[in-house]
């Protein structure tokens, strides 16, 4: 909510100098009570997770503002940065050939205990706050100006988080009651007209003002805050964009003008970063995993029937460039012009063999390589041959905001069982929301799920033919 700023570098500082002396402590009381010697090899490994920690920290975001999440999402993270620190260390050791140094036992230890003194420590700050809050301190008492749709969002994501100690005294409209939005079923109750919110933050009872009225109201907006000028109370601006749903709306500037991207892809700066580093690591990992199988399926695509092994069909990719997306055989027929007929149950032209690896999507595994090489990720909205595209794009609205991400060898839509033939354009609707929905929301938290559910949903193999 953006609330308590004044304080927030201190905080962070805080948070920060913490949580290395935790990392550290907890290396030191392992060697001790394990009877080990404090050495230079010690020192470094210490330095060495600082060093790794911090940085993983800042990728993962683990000091950004905590008020408005929940406990478990702070602790997902803090599991993140720590086993990513871990890692690092553990090739880091293999790479100079100095595991043999340190104590098995220690090191276990150490990582054990270190992560979970991460984790009590938030859960202490946060009991503190919470009690604190509960005192009756450090409470901000909020009021809504606009009885709105988004009015009603906000009063529900504000009810959902008890422990951020914001306290809604109620909402102010000047419009009729047939006008206004009901909020007495969200605890948002009526309190009156425009100038009555200006008098009670001119009396100091609303401490924090959201405007939730609609962006077509902006000369209202204007008057009020002039109005709202006249006083200490803090102000924001709710935007209208619940119906600019399709994608999260990102904040940025041109010089002195702020601007708000409503169609742009998640993965700026370090966002961006991360995700390449995931397809990356994890994409290379796979590679050498599936190596021997990618060798097998080949011989047997070859021994069982007529054609190429692999097979390439254009797709679109990021920004809608054209790309060609590789895969391994799976019909008698290589089909990639402007009419495309998809795979159906019992389809004649799918070969044995083929029907295995597309229920399995073993078929896909040599997307890998496009995955390492940039032109794809693990995770992303499936890409859909040229022909389907140009089709669905005249009858789904957002359809090609699909394509503002790279595609991916699996997705959000894919998991939730939808994928394979869509009949009827009701299920493509289904698929292109899951892929909005997984652009808007991205963490490489949920990327990390939807491999698992990739690998061990039950739903994963639905209407794949």
């Amino acid at each position: 909510m953006g609330l308590l700023r004044e304080h927030e570098e201190i905080i962070h500082a805080t948070q920060r100098l913490a949580d290395l002396l935790i990392v550290a402590g907890a290396h030191v009381i392992m060697t001790w009570e394990y009877g080990q010697v404090w050495s230079g090899q010690s020192i470094s490994a210490t330095l060495a997770a600082v060093l790794v920690f911090s940085v993983a920290a800042e990728l993962f975001s683990l000091y950004r503002p905590w008020r408005v999440e929940r406990l478990q999402v702070e602790v997902r993270t803090v599991f993140l940065t720590w086993s990513v620190t871990v890692a690092t260390l553990v090739l880091l050791a293999f790479a100079s050939k100095t595991s043999e140094e340190y104590s098995r036992v220690v090191s276990l230890g150490w990582f054990a205990l270190a992560v979970v003194v991460l984790c009590a420590w938030r859960f202490l700050v946060r009991f503190v706050l919470r009690a604190i809050r509960a005192s009756g301190k450090n409470i901000r008492r909020v009021a809504i100006l606009g009885a709105t749709p988004g009015a009603r969002e906000l009063c529900a994501q504000i009810d959902e988080r008890p422990w951020m100690g914001i306290r809604v005294q109620g909402v102010y409209d000047d419009r009729s009651s047939e006008r206004r939005e009901e909020l007495l079923d969200c605890s948002c109750p009526y309190l009156g007209k425009a100038d009555d919110l200006v008098n009670a933050c001119r009396d100091g009872r609303v401490d924090v003002v959201y405007i939730a009225l609609p962006l077509r109201a902006e000369p209202r907006i204007a008057l009020l805050m002039q109005a709202l000028s006249d006083t200490t109370a803090t102000v924001y601006l709710l935007a209208d964009f619940f119906r600019y749903h399709q994608m999260a709306p990102q904040f940025t500037a041109m010089g002195n003008l702020q601007l708000v991207s409503l169609h742009d892809t998640p993965f700026h700066g370090m966002s961006g970063v991360q995700k390449r580093l995931e397809d990356v690591i994890v994409g290379s990992l796979i590679l050498l995993f599936i190596s021997v199988p990618l060798v097998v399926i080949a011989l047997m695509i070859k021994a069982t029937s007529r054609g190429p092994i692999l097979f390439r069909q254009r797709r679109y990719g990021l920004n809608g460039k054209e790309i060609r997306v590789l895969k391994f055989r799976t019909m008698t027929v290589c089909e990639d012009g402007p009419d495309i007929k998809q795979a159906q149950r019992n389809d004649a032209r799918v070969t044995p063999l083929g029907s295995f690896l597309r229920r399995t999507s073993l078929d896909e595994l040599p997307q890998f390589l496009q995955v390492v090489a940039g032109q794809m990720s693990i995770v992303g909205p499936r890409p859909h041959a040229v022909a389907h595209n140009e089709s669905y794009r005249k009858v789904i609205p957002s359809y090609m905001l699909r394509h503002k991400v790279k595609p991916g060898i699996t997705g959000w839509a894919q998991v939730n069982g939808w994928r394979g033939e869509t009949p009827e354009v009701g299920l493509m609707k289904k698929r292109v929301e899951h892929d909005l929905e997984y652009i808007g929301r991205w963490t490489v938290l949920w990327d990390l799920k939807i491999i698992l559910l990739t690998i061990l949903g039950r739903k994963k193999s639905q209407n794949a033919y």
